[in-house]
């Protein structure tokens, strides 16, 4: 049987030919929305550290729900006074730092040639300075990560959790009102002043969490190893800003 090979060859072409133009369109799109996909990351940037100041749209008893999109930069901008970037001993004021990426820091700083650049916010709440800090980390699947609102003794002020891929009513319950909550009030520095960071602990003989210093909130039943993800990423990330608030009077 004959075979039509320009036929063949014409379908070939025209194949080819949307495939390219498809792909072109689609990278149009990209570009025309990456305006709008950047824009709501630094939104939902602003509100998750607006959240950990306590900042937020709560109503009931167990609701997280941040400040809107349409207030959230305006809010953001006149609830954070200032943002620092921390290089070693060098403090630098940045309008910016909230669009550093820690995990590519984390990243570059495997060098030892490289000095990681540690975001960190300020604010007020109730006529005194908080700070905020961005912590991130593993969990049981993916990436865990955070924002954790301190005073100048770097006693918590309120915290907001996040994850990637963690399991739905285990691991995920990091992010919810009741987890979330029992942080306030707790300590990260011993009476000495050494770090201590605070441990998501099993069987923690204080269920109601009214010890604010025995550096410990109740776990997750069933969440192991989301919870030690927790523990870990507050004592690796938020030791490293000890330094400067050992310079804050």
């Amino acid at each position: 049987m004959a075979i039509n090979t320009d036929k063949n060859s014409y379908t070939i072409i025209f194949a080819i030919v949307m495939v390219l133009v498809v792909g072109s369109i689609l990278a149009g799109l990209a570009q025309g929305l990456k305006p709008l996909v950047d824009a709501n990351k630094r939104f939902e940037k602003q509100q998750n550290i607006l959240y950990a100041m306590g900042i937020n749209d709560n109503e009931g008893a167990g609701d997280v729900e941040f400040i809107s999109t349409d207030k959230v930069e305006d809010v953001f901008n006149k609830a954070i006074t200032k943002q620092y970037v921390i290089e070693g001993d060098k403090v630098t004021e940045d309008a910016k730092a909230y669009m550093i990426d820690i995990k590519k820091e984390e990243t570059k700083a495997k060098s030892p040639n490289y000095t990681r650049k540690l975001p960190l916010f300020e604010g007020e709440k109730d006529g005194n300075p908080i700070y905020v800090i961005p912590i991130r980390g593993k969990g049981l699947w993916d990436a865990i990560w955070g924002f954790v609102a301190v005073d100048k003794s770097m006693i918590i002020q309120g915290v907001y959790f996040d994850h990637k891929g963690e399991t739905p009513g285990l691991g995920a319950e990091i992010k919810q009102r009741y987890f979330m909550d029992d942080f306030s009030g707790e300590h990260v520095l011993s009476d000495s002043g050494s770090f201590k960071g605070v441990t998501v602990a099993k069987g923690n003989a204080d269920p109601k969490n009214e010890e604010k210093k025995d550096n410990e909130v109740d776990a997750i039943a069933g969440a192991t190893i989301t919870g030690d993800g927790v523990t870990a990423m507050i004592k690796k990330d938020l030791a490293m800003y000890v330094p400067y608030f050992k310079t804050l009077k």
